[in-house]
């Protein structure tokens, strides 16, 4: 069964051509790719297709999906909370994303990385390595472990000069958290709650949500024979007390649509400026190796855009099964939130994605009918 989804201040209005949708969960769900999900399309200020399907949680109980259920974002934090406040900050004049690392974290110019700039860190260019055992880290610093974290980063060997190679790291965007905090004097969970969330009124959008927020948050995966709820998959997130800058986000789909609409509206929302044209062009427009700022563009990590959508769209993934893609050449976005690692991380979501992506956004000529 589907709930539908209706946004305040939205109209909700299902095309024919997006009911093809509810089939392609349930086959892709009766498959064992994931428990359920939440899959939300909209056009400018208008929610084309809202659905809840599924199970936010199978063992050790049976809990229904709801269209406000809660989801540990992974790595969609790393463009909606750190790349953002980091570009929120250059806004503001207090950073540039020309600034060497090494201004703010003075032990990370070593090994390679002298001259690593924000902005290798914001596209993956940084020559950081993708990531590192957290085990390790733990069983010599106990849990949680942020600054054991931040300098095991700061001497690691750069792989590759900085700006030479693209290589996806949940490192970098750690770093990046950090140098939020340097520079704002709080957390990265702070300053995008103050920043950002508060004014977007994205008001189910948190890094370590509150207990009472626990019944309506997705489980991921049963460790010790516990579902995470509420709590951050990612090990490295857990090390550094839930606030990541690689994971630890939690929103709803109704929040990310407000987050897809702010950026589609060049950075207002009603009315409100959030970040400069020049800030939403760096986070969704292709910088270096066909990554944006924050977003993917057209790296081989943008597979998720499907076949049809335009150059402009850009995208990302979270490991728990949530993505994001927005085409600003039509208006348009898709949010997709399951909780494909509950119970025991084997689910999958490639196929959902590819499969709705080619739904929402259909061949260049059938788009310019349906606009």
């Amino acid at each position: 069964m589907a709930a539908a989804l209706v946004l305040p201040g939205c109209r909700l209005l299902e095309p024919s051509w997006l009911g093809c949708i509810d089939g392609i969960v349930a086959e892709e769900m009766a498959a064992g790719g994931f428990p359920g999900a939440v899959v939300l399309v909209g056009r400018r200020d208008r929610v084309l297709y809202g659905k809840a399907f599924g199970s936010a949680m199978i063992e050790p109980a049976r809990e229904p999906m709801h269209r406000d259920t809660i989801f540990d974002l992974a790595s969609l934090t790393k463009p909606i909370a750190t790349a953002t406040s980091i570009l929120i900050l250059a806004d503001r004049g207090q950073l540039s994303v020309d600034d060497p690392v090494g201004i703010y974290l003075p032990a990370f110019a070593s090994a390679g990385k002298e001259d690593a700039r924000i902005k290798h860190l914001l596209a993956h260019t940084s020559g950081l390595p993708a990531y590192t055992t957290a085990k390790s880290l733990a069983d010599e610093h106990g849990r949680p472990c942020p600054e054991a974290v931040i300098e095991k980063i700061c001497r690691m060997e750069a792989t590759s000069a900085p700006g030479e190679a693209f290589r996806y790291s949940c490192l970098g965007y750690i770093v990046l958290a950090r140098i939020v905090e340097i520079v704002s004097g709080q957390d990265l969970a702070e300053f995008s709650r103050e920043n950002l969330f508060a004014p977007l009124g994205m008001n189910h959008t948190t890094f370590n949500p509150p207990i009472s927020w626990q019944d309506r948050i997705a489980a991921t995966q049963i460790v010790d024979g516990t579902p995470l709820r509420g709590i951050v998959h990612d090990p490295l997130a857990q090390l550094m007390a839930g606030v990541g800058g690689n994971a630890g986000l939690f929103a709803t789909a109704s929040d990310l649509s407000i987050f897809c609409r702010m950026l589609l509206n060049g950075g207002v929302w009603r009315g409100k400026r959030i970040l400069s044209p020049d800030a939403v062009r760096m986070l969704t427009t292709a910088q270096s190796h066909g990554r944006a700022y924050g977003f993917d563009v057209n790296s081989d990590y943008a597979w998720l855009k499907g076949p049809n959508a335009s150059e402009r769209a850009f995208c990302h993934t979270g490991y728990t099964g949530t993505s994001i893609v927005c085409d600003p050449a039509v208006d348009t976005y898709v949010v997709i939130l399951t909780n494909r690692a509950h119970p025991h991380d084997k689910g999958t979501v490639r196929a959902l994605r590819l499969r709705i992506a080619e739904a929402v956004f259909p061949p260049s000529e059938s788009a310019v009918t349906r606009r």
